[in-house]
């Protein structure tokens, strides 16, 4: 999907600085200390918590941080959270997953809700648009990894499904299950990611122009700033000019 792969890279690289990496590196030391605490607290025997460290390192969370995040996660006082999935419908007909992790399960289904509706959208039932994606594993590098041969090859190679370059970068998808191995195979070749996370790849998408994207943002910008609100993603798709135009805005 060509738009969302050059979304993937404009979110990247726009973001709303201070106050969002201050919230990212909050909901991305919720996810370590969940992952440890569900788990064993050694990434190296705990998939889901490698995955969860090497996103943080991504992003730059600090290692005193994630250290934290895992030393928590032991402790007795440690908050228990529930993983939900929340499914709906934003403005125009796009279809949005919202993946919480919450310990008030009523606080965040109400609050996903009101969210919905004050910004033209419809909360669903589980399922409702669940069948439009499909898990998978996603990981991004820089330009500078490699020309498109490269990269592709090196994907190939250590068995992902699909590599798609661009200006903005390379996108390389793989089963969800391959996520850790594939990511492993490709730091030898390419060096550390700039993001390895698991996504819901839209397998049908919904056009939008740049008043219905605006409008999707608002949603999902919305729904992000919430703290119980771990990824939101959506099926829309748009034309490179009307991408530009937005990340221009």
């Amino acid at each position: 999907m060509a738009g969302h792969s050059k979304w993937a890279n404009i979110q990247h690289r726009k973001g709303r600085q201070d106050a969002a990496r201050s919230k990212l590196f909050s909901k991305l030391a919720k996810e370590i200390t969940v992952a440890a605490k569900m788990g064993d607290p050694d990434p190296d025997k705990n998939p889901r918590l490698r995955l969860a460290v090497k996103e943080a390192k991504s992003q730059s969370v600090p290692k005193d941080v994630i250290e934290r995040a895992i030393k928590k996660s032991q402790g007795g006082d440690a908050d228990t959270y529930e993983e939900i999935r929340y499914e709906g419908y934003a403005a125009g007909g796009v279809a949005v997953i919202v993946e919480a992790m919450t310990d008030n399960r009523n606080r965040t289904a109400s609050t996903v809700r009101s969210t919905f509706g004050k910004h033209g959208g419809n909360l669903g039932e589980t399922g409702s648009v669940g069948f439009m994606f499909e898990r998978k594993g996603q990981i991004m590098y820089p330009v500078e990894a490699g020309d498109a041969d490269t990269v592709m090859m090196a994907a190939i190679e250590a068995g992902a499904e699909d590599c798609e370059s661009s200006e903005e970068g390379h996108v390389i998808i793989c089963a969800d299950t391959d996520l850790n191995e594939v990511s492993t195979a490709l730091e030898g070749t390419l060096g550390e990611a700039a993001s390895t996370r698991l996504i819901w790849q839209p397998q049908t998408t919904a056009p939008v122009d740049l008043e219905g994207l605006q409008k999707v943002m608002k949603l999902v910008e919305a729904l992000e700033d919430d703290d119980d609100i771990q990824n939101v993603t959506t099926n829309f798709e748009a034309p490179d000019e009307v991408m530009d135009a937005y990340a221009a805005g």
